[in-house]
């Protein structure tokens, strides 16, 4: 006879679904940005995880405002508190960087904005169950779960998930603008061509990884009329990752989901707690957890390279004109999209492969910037994040590339010298 559950499967759904979309005004901003951390005199040179430990140590020392993670491979991530406007959240982050570079450098280590690792195969230095435990779930897949883990870095913007009633700034619009606004995003911010000092034929190969994991905790939710109902069954119909110990290892049954959990009560009953750690453990595109967490944009390069991807996104989603104007700009892209879900859909396959070279991402870039630059003033962004976006906008998106071409310019032009040379010998 099964076990009874802690708490019901109606009882999960619903708190899930009270949970996953908290609506009222987009008033608030965050961002989590994570970097590789290198040997600052030779970033090819592997960090060995003593240091990484030490740094650790001494970050943890600093007084932020932002959580400070390690990432399995040793990336590292801040991630802002909830900020009251674009303004707030970006001088938030960049205090806490002007601690944290420094006290880097002191140590003889740099932190690099890729969104894969470009000399590294990956390794993992950190050992919690965890992560034994997500390594071990997604070898079953093949080597991309490692290199998701261990030499992958972005920037995630999280912008609130809206009014409950319909219109440009509703959640379920929002929700609709987050998967299509989603693909031009990873295209005009692609910045990851490189793994092992090789061109893997993608802009962006960090979402390659991510489309080549387990599809029922990486792909978007189907679509549908109401994204709660859509986002609660996502949650329960996936597998479970971790069964959490006191003592022993966190593997979990394969196949068993969270609703199977829920219904058989084995190996134990799970509780409220286990349903939210386990959606800790989902990563589509987009992830609903009372804001809205857009997990698809490269790590970029640069001591501020970060500021453009949120300034535009949150101008894109918190500015009602250019929310309402994004929205026509990439309902169209739906057609390309299809019916399969983000990012195994051939609109997001665009993106990853080539990028702002793709004339419908790049008609749509273009006018989804736009709309942002004129949207910035009217988010009170200074003048600093202005121009910096609009060098971005000119440098990149004016011109159908992105930061991964200059780093296959780069590549390609260090071989030719290459080439040269042995040619004159």
């Amino acid at each position: 006879m099964p076990v009874r559950p802690a708490v019901s499967e109606a009882e999960l759904e619903a708190h899930l679904r009270g949970i996953c979309f908290k609506t009222g005004p987009p008033r608030r901003i965050g961002v989590e940005i994570e970097w590789l951390v290198h040997d600052a005199r030779n970033p090819r040179c592997p960090v060995e995880p003593d240091r990484l430990k030490s740094a650790v140590t001494a970050l943890r020392a600093l007084p932020l405002t932002s959580l400070l993670t390690f990432e399995p491979g040793g990336q590292l991530e801040l991630s802002s508190l909830p900020a009251t406007s674009l303004t707030d959240c970006i001088e938030a982050v960049t205090a806490d960087l002007a601690q944290v570079r420094p006290a880097m450098l002191a140590m003889g280590l740099g932190l690099a904005g890729h969104g894969h690792n470009p000399w590294h195969p990956p390794r993992r230095v950190l050992t919690d169950p965890r992560y034994n435990a997500m390594e071990a779930y997604f070898d079953r897949w093949g080597s991309a779960g490692r290199s998701m883990m261990c030499a992958t870095a972005s920037v995630q913007v999280c912008v609130d998930a809206g009014h409950e009633e319909p219109g440009p700034l509703g959640y379920s619009r929002r929700w609709l603008l987050a998967h299509l606004l989603g693909a031009v995003l990873a295209a005009a911010f692609a910045n990851s061509p490189i793994s092992e000092s090789c061109p893997t034929g993608y802009r962006t190969t960090r979402q390659v990884i991510w489309s080549q994991l387990d599809p029922a905790r990486t792909l978007a939710p189907p679509p549908g009329p109401d994204p709660r109902t859509a986002w609660a069954r996502y949650v329960l119909d996936a597998p479970v990752m971790c069964l959490r110990s006191e003592d022993g290892r966190w593997d979990a049954p394969e196949g068993l989901t969270f609703r199977e959990w829920i219904r058989t009560g084995v190996p134990r009953p799970p509780t409220q707690e286990d349903l939210d750690y386990h959606v800790t453990t989902l990563f589509p595109p987009v992830r609903p957890r009372g804001h809205l967490e857009l997990r698809m944009i490269d790590a970029q390069s640069g001591d501020a390279g970060w500021i453009v991807p949120l300034a535009v996104t949150a101008a894109l989603f918190d500015d009602p004109e250019a929310t309402e104007r994004a929205y026509r700009i990439v309902k169209p892209l739906a057609e390309t999209a299809g019916s399969r879900p983000a990012p195994r859909n051939p609109l997001w396959r665009h993106a990853a492969r080539a990028a702002l070279t793709d004339p419908e991402l790049h008609t749509a870039a273009v006018a989804c910037f736009a709309a942002a630059q004129e949207a910035l003033p009217r988010l009170g962004a200074s003048p600093e994040v202005r121009a910096a976006v609009a060098e971005f906008t000119d440098r990149y998106v004016a011109r159908g590339r992105c930061p991964a071409d200059d780093h296959l310019d780069a590549l390609y032009a260090a071989e030719g010298d290459l080439t040269v040379g042995k040619d004159s010998q």
